[in-house]
Order: C-alpha cells, then structure tokens, then sequence
C-alpha cells in the first residue's frame, strides 16, 4: 500500500522516549494510516490496484492457540503495527489484505487515517469495554486526540449527562463543541462534588482515563456511582493506587483495561464518519511531510499549539 496520511500517536512518542517498552530492537512507528494499493498478492481476493482504504492498525499473530484454531478474532497475541511489526512512518507499506477497509470518498486521507486509532480506539473502549448505555453518566479524562473522539462517541450513544475533564481551557471549550454537558478543571478541589451536583448525587457510571495518569484515576474512582465502572485506556507505566479493595467490592465497582479495537469496531467507525455521524474535520491539527515526522513528534510530545491529531503526509514536500 502507497500510504497517503499515517497520524502521530502519543504511544508513539511513547514508544520513542522508552515510556513504552519496545516490543522490537527496531521497528518503524505509525499505526494510523490511510492511503491506496499499489499491488497485491496473487492469492488477494477482491482487493485491486487503485483501491483507497483505511487501514487496521494491527494484525493477529498466527502463532497462539486461537489463532491455530481459526479462531483469529481472538488472537491471545495480537500484533500491533510499528510496534510488533513496521508500521506506516513510510512512502509504503506491506500489510495483510485482511486488515483493509474501502475508505469513504467524502473523507480525505488524513482524516480516515485518525480513524485508526483516535477515533476507534474510543469507540470500541466506551462501547464495547466500558458498556455505556443511553442514559448513563459518563465522565471523560482527557480531551486530546482521543478524548475529543470519547466526547462525540458518548453523544452517539446517548450518554448523559457527559461530562469533561481537563486541567486545559482550550481543551475544555473543545468538549463542549463536541457535545459535551459539562467541562470541568481537575484541579478544581470541588470537582467530585461538580460531578455529584450534576448527576443528582448519584456519580458516574462509567470514568474513563483517557490520559493514562494515576491522578486521574483515582479522582475518576472517586466520582464513581455505586456499580459504576472505571474504563483505562490512556497508557501508563504507572502503578496503580486505588480505594481499598474492601470498598470496591462493597460499591460493586469494577475496574476496566482496555486497548485498541477489533475489525468490526473501525468497520463501524468508517461507516458511521462517511455517514457524517461523526464528524473528523477539525480533529487535523497540522500535516508534515515525511521528513518532518521528529517535528511533529516533539510537537505532540510537548503540546505545542495543543494538537489534536498531527498526520504525516509521505507525498508532501518538506
């Protein structure tokens, strides 16, 4: 595949400032990519030169019992690309056909790209982890490139009411365009009681960590309501420190891990953005050319201009 856009993760920068432990010595990052096959394997069914897709950020391994019993929906060691394999930092890449999706032609290449990740990534998290239903409570840690995305998605949804919390104004302004209720400052010392206010006293049923802080979930286990769930999806080498497990089990609370999505989730993702029912056209924060890609990175890396996705473009002159 020519890889027309492949968008800048914080797990990347993770990954390249030893935050996340490599899975390879060596290995090409970029796992949110978008762009047209250029050829394909005589054993390719359907697929054809010319075709714009989406593409899977990852594939299953092939090796482990599930996979050695057709079962690869439910690999046990899923391979996540530019981290267990090359990703698509690059002018091309090989990549199984199964992990293709027709890309919409209302939407440009960046914009599928990020769905790869920053929308879907959310999406399976809050629908498929986290079980939000209509009319449930939620509240978003987090309003960056995958919070934003949480906010539109708990909307979809029909969560409510949806609240939104991060220590940046811009950020909090973001989630109130995106549909959320509320924005709150998780500095702000009432910021549980804010959360009880305007959930009748009752709290939330799902928290979720979209920034992958302690802090954060802890003041998320705090606003929980009784059976409530605390969803983790932002990464963290951080260990946890919760409420004592005697009260877990006393408010019926659970706690949720989560990463990346399935097939069906970006299928979903893909049809639902071409639809128009959710809506990436702001999510572009800037596009780079290739060689600009370390740029981009200490761009993400040190918030500059509070991005929201920043997207490589391998075409783009530099």
């Amino acid at each position: 595949m020519q890889v027309a856009a492949c968008g800048i993760c914080l797990s990347d920068v993770h990954l390249l400032d030893g935050s996340i432990p490599p899975v390879r010595p060596v290995v090409v990052p970029g796992h949110e990519a978008a762009g047209v096959v250029v050829a394909v394997g005589e054993l390719v069914p359907q697929w054809q030169p010319g075709d714009e897709v989406v593409l899977g950020g990852g594939r299953p391994c092939q090796a482990c019992r599930a996979c050695a019993r057709g079962r690869s929906d439910a690999c046990e060691n899923f391979e996540i690309m530019g981290f267990a394999y090359d990703g698509a930092w690059a002018e091309y890449v090989v990549v199984p056909y199964g992990t293709l999706i027709p890309k919409p032609a209302g939407l440009s290449f960046p914009e599928a790209a990020i769905l790869a990740d920053a929308v879907s990534t959310p999406y399976a998290g809050l629908i498929e982890r986290g079980g939000l239903r209509p009319g449930e409570a939620v509240g978003l840690w987090g309003i960056g490139g995958l919070g934003v995305h949480a906010v539109q998605i708990a909307r979809l949804v029909g969560a409510a009411p949806i609240i939104a919390v991060d220590p940046n104004p811009a950020a909090r302004a973001r989630a109130l365009a995106a549909g959320a209720d509320h924005a709150l400052d998780p500095a702000d010392p009432d910021v549980v009681s804010q959360v009880l206010a305007v959930t009748d006293g009752r709290g939330l049923d799902l928290a979720v960590d979209l920034a992958g802080a302690n802090a954060v979930l802890a003041q998320g286990q705090r606003c929980l309501a009784r059976g409530g769930r605390l969803l983790v999806i932002g990464l963290s080498m951080e260990p946890l420190a919760l409420a004592p497990g005697l009260l877990l089990g006393v408010l019926r609370q659970s706690v949720l891990g989560h990463l990346g999505y399935g097939r069906r989730d970006l299928e979903q993702v893909v049809a639902l953005a071409g639809a128009g029912r959710i809506d990436v056209s702001g999510s572009i924060s800037g596009l780079l050319a290739l060689d600009e890609v370390h740029e981009g990175v200490r761009r993400l890396a040190e918030k500059d201009g509070d991005p929201i996705r920043l997207v490589i473009e391998p075409g783009r002159a530099g």
